[in-house]
This record gives structure tokens, C-alpha cells and sequence, in this order.
């Protein structure tokens, strides 16, 4: 998933408000490729996922562009996970292949492996855990790919996994007929109510967290700067070559031990070259959520990749301090001679179109750039004002900068959601205090991110 927001009137958010009065994105395509040409592999990361690969599969079996080959990757599962792939795999005459591993090494070696040793244009990662709800997810992630010549990533919006969304592609005929010619039985509903409930309020807290996110903050930046910091990762769309060329520059600085969380600084080092990555609204995918008690953890996962990223990527987060000197760079090229002359060299005209390479950004910066430092100030500073506040015993200016931050998130809610504007409001005020909690979590982070940095300078960060 995506860098962890707070609700919060903050600056970064600010951007995203601006992006969405200025309304839709007006730009006009302008691909230098058909789309529907594309050869596209799904890529299927999974761990101990028995449980939900053969929603996972399903979905894709249903997809209107269908994959030319499909790759499970297991990273060491010890629950019948590959039983259960290669079962359905046979059943519905799915193009697909399994790749074992004797042990868990990550995400991140899965990607590289699958980008350097496949020559498929589009790398579809899809987590084990996730389903494509929307038939059409690949066809729009891979269409919206290809209209652009810097467009590198492209993911849906991303909702928890919920009980009924399981049921509702089960009844699908595809899934229907595996069911009852196996004796499939879905193992999700033998879970007690205690952990029901667990469940449902990380997908109560995380449906209202996405929906803000997706609808609201990337939409914003996607009007605003073309793109988003990063994608989600559990169903995106990579040009595969990219993402080779990626590791091919960070492999021998890094090895494998990137970020706690590959999509994070898989985003980062895209638009550290000048790429793009972008996001849509009108395509859905499915995620299983932690139960309650995992949600520290994986909040943890997000939150210290963003830190990291920031730690390597620091030219990115500088862009601010650079806009002169790009405003002044992006005037020379669309104007005199020189205008002319670069707009002769390029074979395509984009308008979100920027020079490529690291060497830029050292230079100029990137506009998206404002995002990363904001997000940056707003995750460090938020955080350790309230604490400030407690140790200082300001329990009055505290309890209102709570009560004014509660009131504009949950106004923002119903903004980015107005079909569901009432209950999804409502659901934002119940979850509250979780993400509060997360929230001073992301003090620990940050702790635990210094003391990394500064103190035992282990970075061998890892996912």
C-alpha cells in the first residue's frame, strides 16, 4: 500500500484540494502504442495463501484482456497454497506456471526475477491475498499505461476484502464450477466471532483510510502533478522494462534489502527518473486486511518505507527548493530556439512529459517533489506535536486540535465518497481512536527509523 496519511488539514493535503478545483484532468493521450498489442504476465507473489489464491486466480481467469502467462511465485508456504493454485489452474485451463521456493526471501526478488527473465511489455503484480473485482482491471490499468510515453506504474482502487465480496465471486460461473467439482469449501468462515469481529474493524478502519487516500489525495495529485507518489502495490500495472532497468541501477547498491515495502520505493525510484506513476477510479480490486492486531505491523511496513525512501531519494524531497530554477528550465524549453529545438528531438509530445534520469532531479527537482517534503513534514511533525502537547500537559489545546482534526477528516470523508457520504462519515468517527493509535505507532517509527539512521546505521532494510 501507500505512504499511511492522517486526516489531517496538513499541506500535502492542501495539494490535493487545489488539484481537485481545478477539476478533471484535461490532458489528451497521446500513446505511441496500441495497447490492446500489449503482452502482459501476471505475477502472483504468495506466502501461506490457501485461503484466498483461488479467489486471486478467478478474478484473473475472468479478466477481459486476458494474461499470456500467469506465475505464481511461492515464497516457502507450508498451507497447500501451490495444491490449491495448480487444482484450479487445471480446472479452468489457465495458462499458468509455479516457481516453489524452499524458503520465504520477500516480494522484492520476485519482482526483479520476473522483470529481468520475462520478455512480456507489462508486469502485473498481484498479490496472493488480493482479487480483481472490476473484470476489466488489467485492460484499464494497461490501457492507462500506454497513454503516455513516461507512464510506468498503474493501479485501481484498492477496498478491504470483505465476506460478501468473496461470496459474490464465488457464485461466478468459473469459481462455481471448480466449487462443486472439488468440494471447495472457503476455510474464511470457520473463523470464530471474535476474530470476525477483529476483522471488521481493520476492513471498517481501512475501507474509510482508502477511500480518502485513493479518492481524495491521489486524485488531487493526478489532476494536480499527473501522477502519484507511488503505486499500491498489491495489483499494479509495471512497464516491465522500467522496472528492470530499475533494479539493474539498484541491485549492486542495495542487493534486495530495498524498503520494508517494494511499492514505496519502486515509486520513489520511478519518479526519481522521471516516470510516472498513476492511479484510477473506475477499476476495483479486493485486499485481505490483518486482523486488528496485525494492523501495528503492517502500519509499521508503510510508514518506515516512506522514511527510508525519503533517506535515498533526498533529491525528491529538495524539489521545493529547486522550483525557481526548474521554472526557469521549463521556460527555456517552451520557448525560443532552444524550445524549439527540444521539441523537435522528442518523438512524442506529452504535456506531463519531463526530461528523463536521476541527473535532472539532482538538478531541477521534480514538481511532485512538493508532495514527498510535505507528506514528509506532515508524518514527522504531526505526530511529535501531539506528543509534545502530552508531556507538556496541554491537555485543552490537545483535546481541540483532536476535536478540529476529527470534524475536517471526517468532513473530507464525505467529500472523497459521496454515494456512501453517511455510513462511510460514521465509520470514520467510530475508527477514530485506532487511528489515533496508529498514529503515535508512527512515534516508535520514527524512533526506531532514527536510531537505524544515526545510531547503529543498520540499513539493511528489507521486505
Amino acid at each position: 500500500m501507500a505512504t499511511m496519511p492522517y486526516f489531517v488539514l496538513s499541506p500535502a493535503t492542501v495539494l490535493s484540494l487545489i488539484g481537485l478545483a481545478r477539476g478533471p484532468d484535461k490532458t489528451v493521450p497521446t500513446p505511441a502504442e496500441d495497447w490492446r498489442t500489449a503482452r502482459v504476465n501476471v505475477v502472483i507473489p504468495a506466502l501461506n495463501e490457501a485461503e484466498n489464491i483461488v479467489h486471486c486466480l478467478a478474478s484473473v481467469a475472468r479478466q477481459t484482456l486476458r494474461p499470456e502467462h500467469v506465475w505464481i511465485v511461492d515464497d516457502g508456504s507450508t498451507d497447500g497454497t501451490i495444491e490449491e493454485a495448480e487444482a484450479f489452474g487445471r480446472h479452468i485451463g489457465l495458462p499458468l506456471t509455479v516457481i516453489k521456493r524452499a524458503r520465504p526471501i520477500g516480494k522484492t526478488p520476485t519482482i526483479k526475477r520476473q522483470a529481468r527473465e520475462t520478455d512480456c511489455d507489462v508486469e502485473f503484480i498481484l498479490d496472493g491475498d488480493t482479487f480483481l473485482e472490476s473484470e476489466n482491471y488489467i485492460a484499464r490499468t494497461v490501457e492507462e499505461l500506454y497513454k503516455g510515453a513516461g507512464v510506468a506504474s498503474a493501479c485501481g482502487t484498492i477496498l478491504p476484502m470483505r465476506g460478501k465480496d468473496r461470496a459474490r465471486l464465488m457464485e461466478t460461473p468459473e469459481f462455481k464450477q471448480f466449487v462443486e467439482a472439488n468440494q471447495w469449501v472457503d476455510v474464511s468462515d470457520d473463523r470464530g466471532p471474535l476474530r470476525r469481529f477483529a476483522h471488521g474493524l481493520t476492513n471498517m478502519y481501512r475501507e474509510c483510510l482508502y477511500y480518502y487516500l485513493q479518492r481524495f489525495v491521489y486524485h488531487g495529485q493526478v489532476v494536480f502533478f499527473g501522477g502519484i507518489t507511488n503505486p499500491v502495490g498489491c495489483a499494479v500495472a509495471y512497464r516491465r522494462k522500467f522496472v528492470e532497468n530499475l533494479f539493474d541501477k539498484y541491485e549492486p547498491i542495495f542487493g534486495d534489502d530495498l524498503t520494508n515495502s517494494e511499492d514505496i520505493f519502486i515509486g520513489f525510484a520511478l519518479v526519481n527518473e522521471g516516470y510516472r506513476n498513476t492511479q484510477l477510479n473506475d477499476v476495483y480490486a479486493r485486499s485481505r486486511e490483518p486482523e486488528i492486531q496485525g494492523l501495528r505491523r503492517q502500519t509499521y511496513l508503510w510508514s518506515s518505507s516512506f522514511l527510508q525512501s525519503c533517506y535515498y531519494f533526498d533529491d525528491l524531497l529538495r524539489s521545493p527548493f529547486k522550483a525557481r530554477k526548474r521554472r526557469q528550465k521549463r521556460k527555456a524549453e517552451t520557448s525560443g530556439k532552444d524550445g524549439e529545438e527540444i521539441r523537435k528531438k522528442r518523438k512524442v509530445a506529452e504535456a506531463y512529459r519531463q526530461p528523463f534520469g536521476a541527473d535532472y532531479t539532482r538538478e531541477y527537482g521534480r514538481p511532485l517533489g512538493w508532495v514527498y517534503f510535505l507528506s514528509a513534514i506532515e508524518k514527522i511533525g504531526f505526530p511529535t506535536a501531539l506528543l509534545i502537547m502530552v508531556v507538556l500537559q496541554l491537555w485543552q489545546p490537545l483535546l481541540i486540535t483532536i476535536a478540529a482534526e476529527t470534524l475536517i477528516a471526517i468532513t473530507l470523508l464525505g467529500i472523497a465518497a459521496p454515494r456512501r457520504k453517511t455510513r462511510l462519515m460514521l465509520k470514520g468517527l467510530i475508527t477514530t481512536p485506532i487511528r489515533y493509535l496508529m498514529l503515535f505507532n508512527d512515534l516508535l517509527t520514527i524512533a526506531r527509523f532514527s536510531i537505524d539512521l544515526w545510531i547503529t546505521r543498520d540499513r539493511k532494510w528489507r521486505k
